[in-house]
Order: structure tokens, then C-alpha cells, then sequence
């Protein structure tokens, strides 16, 4: 398959991170693992990273959100746009990659990670820790709005990965379903019906997307029809 032409994706940070108890406001406290700790060299399963778990079980974790990955040109917007320095994996980020925008990255696109092989499946739902973990409210509500959520991945071939590992794209998904559009669609067109059943019919799609996205297809059909 001939592979669009891009500019080399460069991994500016690898990092993982266990639950933790995490103060924030005003004498408040969660635990989440958010605060994610760069690693030099670490292993990739089906699963996770090693050293690397979610405090949430219900909204974060498993299979098909194996690897969160957030583009690192971000970075420097939120800093312009908060007045504001962002740490390394602000995120909660696995891997912070430059050249891998939520536009130019498709729902089904493989990408080799260091010895792994890894697939994009789905937007991600960022929720109120980023907030709280770097008090920069409210960077949730510009997130969604721009889109600019990052995105999960499953692992198809696990395997070492290394802070200066490559980070290459080995097969583009031919129907082209850009993270973004699918986040456009997900957060802000609800009634959108082409584009939900353009989402679709990538059949990469994580179940818990699919089963989100069929539940309104399905709702806006019955009033169609009423």
C-alpha cells in the first residue's frame, strides 16, 4: 500500500505510571495515574505497558486503549494559549509524538513502536484529572472543542519499546477516517448521520466507540421514521 508521505514522526517522550494519590484545589484528592514518569526502556503487552496501570477501570485501561498517545506540537498552543509551562506526558500520555496530528492520523492506521506494532482505534475522552492535575482550567473545554484530544491504540505485536525507539507508520487505513473527524462527529455533530455511519464502517473502530455511535445512529433513525 503506498504509505502518504509525512514528515518523520519523532517520540519526544515515553512514559508510564501507576495510581497514585494526587492533591489538587483546595485540600482535595483523587487517585489517578495521570502523573506519568519517563522510562528509558519498558515493554509493551496486549494490555499495557509495564509499571503502567488506571486508577478507573470503567473509563480508562484495556485492550483497545493499550497505548494513549498526544501530539507534542500541542504542547506549545496550551502553553501560548494558558500563559503556562505543561510538564512531559501533561496528558497522561504513554508517548508524546511531533508529526503525528489527530488530522493526519486515521482510525485503523498501524504504526510500528520501537519492537511492538501498534493500531489507532479511537479518539480519546479526556476528563476533568487533566484539569485538576495541572490546574489549568479550563484546558478540558479547549481540548474538545479544538479536538486536539489525542488518541488509543491496540497492541497487534507486542514488544520492547525504547524512548529512542522509531515511531513509523506501516500501513495508512484506506477509508481515511481522521481522528479528528471522528472527534468532530463524537463531540460536536451528534445528529450527524452520514458521517456516524462513515465512522462505522471502519471495521478498526474500539467496541466502546462502535457501541456509543450505533446507539445514536440508531436513536436518530427511530425519529427519522416517527
Amino acid at each position: 500500500m503506498n504509505l502518504q508521505k509525512v514528515a518523520a514522526i519523532e517520540i519526544r517522550n515515553l512514559a508510564v505510571g501507576l495510581p497514585e494519590l494526587m492533591k489538587y484545589g483546595e485540600g482535595k484528592e483523587m487517585k489517578t495515574a495521570i502523573r506519568k514518569k519517563p522510562v528509558e526502556r519498558v515493554f509493551l503487552s496486549k494490555e499495557k505497558f509495564q509499571g503502567d496501570d488506571v486508577a478507573d477501570l470503567k473509563h480508562h485501561g484495556g485492550p483497545d486503549r493499550a497505548v494513549c498517545i498526544y501530539p507534542y506540537e500541542h504542547y506549545a498552543l496550551w502553553e501560548k494559549e494558558f500563559g503556562k509551562p505543561l510538564p512531559a506526558s501533561a496528558f497522561g500520555e504513554n508517548v508524546t509524538a511531533a508529526n503525528m496530528l489527530e488530522e493526519t492520523v486515521f482510525i485503523g492506521d498501524i504504526y510500528r513502536l520501537g519492537e511492538a506494532v501498534i493500531q489507532v482505534n479511537q479518539g480519546r475522552v479526556p476528563c476533568s484529572t487533566i484539569d485538576r492535575n495541572l490546574d489549568m482550567t479550563p484546558l478540558l473545554k479547549a481540548m474538545v472543542k479544538t479536538g486536539f484530544t489525542g488518541y488509543m491504540c491496540r497492541v497487534l505485536e507486542e514488544g520492547y519499546v525504547s524512548a529512542d525507539s522509531s515511531l513509523e507508520l506501516l500501513e495508512q487505513h484506506p477509508q481515511k477516517v481522521s481522528v479528528l473527524y471522528t472527534n468532530q462527529v463524537f463531540f460536536h455533530e451528534p445528529k450527524n448521520i452520514e458521517g456516524i455511519k462513515r465512522i462505522l464502517a471502519v471495521p478498526e473502530l474500539a467496541d466502546e466507540w462502535r457501541d456509543k455511535f450505533e446507539m445514536r445512529l440508531s436513536n436518530l433513525l427511530k425519529k427519522q421514521a416517527e
